[in-house]
């Protein structure tokens, strides 16, 4: 049996070091920082947020896989009563109900949506054009792209359907998602995976670990492309500004506001999980998709401007902000014509495999990653059994 080196310590590497590991494989994680998550990770501090908006949903492969494993801990969703606090904006104003149009669409089965066909085109034969506007515009949420009617039918009505779900799909792990990857790392290493952070992987190193058994890189899609030394590794990403605050609670503040005019997205997270920030003060994450060449100022003003619809007088309560851009770490989009089996592929050939939110793997968001993670970890378990050739090393200069 020979080692399976894991590249990179959040979702999918973690997937995939229990899943081969569990298979009574020798598993080695390498992280490159110095705590474990990749994008999974939760700040510390008395506002414990995530990167940009996270959630589960609950028909999502790894809820079970998660589950059956006692991985998945502590779990809420939005409360029935704040959850008729859901806001939207549309043409400029503040409204309690979603357009007629939107509810129409979102009873539409995803199989029915063509991939060949842009969301615009198909939603407008449907429900008509502004129904098939704000429709785009409410999937922004699960999906961080600036134009969400430009990509395919059957990838953008999918997520509209899981995002509109009644009861809601969406769960939240209870102190973020850290909580979930230390329940992870806490398996892997009862399994007897060897994790090594501070471990930062090369291009000369790779050639090294793959001489000794298979390798799964489980990075951001950039990440891989520069050690692969592979320029093929490409896919659409969306670029979105995102908004934290601490602010002091008051009553009558929305749970969330969902921008029909544009797409962006702003919720009270401490609705649901209490325990992301102090007593007395609530966590507010907002999420505007911003165009290619577009500021993230430009972004962050149309977050305020949501926030002063929905939170009043927010300016003078905030305790704590932070603000980032996110570019190309918000998941994989399809555009008409593609499907996830177009992203680039698991298996990379001479024993390397990818896993993460950019490649060939089905799923909505980071169901993209545990589902690469698992496979990844599965061929990587075929061959590690068998003898392998001799590899040739990594060609340097490739660009």
């Amino acid at each position: 049996m020979q080692r399976i080196h894991i590249i990179g310590g959040g979702l999918a590497g973690f997937t995939a070091a229990i899943t081969a590991a569990e298979s009574g494989a020798l598993v080695t994680v390498h992280e490159a920082h110095h705590t474990l998550g990749g994008r999974a990770r939760t700040a510390e501090g008395p506002y414990r947020t995530n990167d940009g908006p996270h959630a589960l949903y609950r028909r999502g492969p790894h809820w079970t896989w998660l589950a059956q494993r006692g991985l998945l801990g502590p779990t809420v969703t939005v409360p029935l009563r704040q959850a008729g606090k859901l806001r939207f904006r549309l043409d400029g104003a503040l409204r309690r109900t979603p357009p007629v149009a939107l509810l129409r669409l979102t009873r539409r089965r995803a199989e029915h949506a063509p991939v060949d066909t842009d969301f615009r085109t198909w939603a407008t034969a449907h429900v008509g054009e502004e129904g098939a506007r704000t429709a785009a515009h409410f999937a922004a949420v699960a999906l961080y792209h600036h134009d969400p009617g430009s990509l395919s039918a059957a990838f953008v009505q999918e997520r509209l359907r899981r995002a509109a779900a009644l009861p809601p799909e969406a769960r939240y792990p209870v102190g973020g998602w850290a909580q979930v990857i230390d329940r992870m790392a806490a398996r892997a290493w009862n399994l007897s995976v060897r994790i090594e952070t501070a471990t930062r992987i090369d291009p000369s190193d790779l050639d090294g670990l793959a001489r000794s058994g298979p390798v799964v890189v489980a990075t951001s899609l950039d990440a891989a492309r520069s050690l692969l030394r592979d320029p093929t590794l490409t896919w659409d990403s969306g670029r979105s500004a995102l908004i934290d605050l601490g602010l002091r609670t008051r009553r009558g503040d929305a749970f969330a506001v969902s921008d029909l005019d544009a797409p962006g997205w702003t919720e009270r997270f401490t609705a649901q999980d209490r325990t992301l920030a102090p007593a007395g003060r609530q966590l507010v994450q907002g999420q505007i998709p911003v165009a290619p060449g577009e500021s993230k100022a430009a972004g962050i003003a149309r977050a305020e401007d949501l926030l002063d619809l929905g939170f009043p007088g927010w300016r003078d309560r905030v305790e704590w902000r932070r603000e980032a851009l996110a570019t190309g770490r918000t998941g994989a989009v399809d555009h008409p014509g593609t499907t996830w089996r177009d992203r680039p592929a698991i298996d990379r050939g001479n024993g390397i495999y990818l896993a993460g939110d950019q490649v060939a793997a089905p799923g909505l968001l980071s169901e993209v990653s545990f589902n690469s993670g698992m496979e990844a970890a599965v061929l990587a378990l075929g061959v590690s059994e068998q003898p392998r050739p001799t590899r040739r090393p990594l060609d340097l200069e490739r660009s």
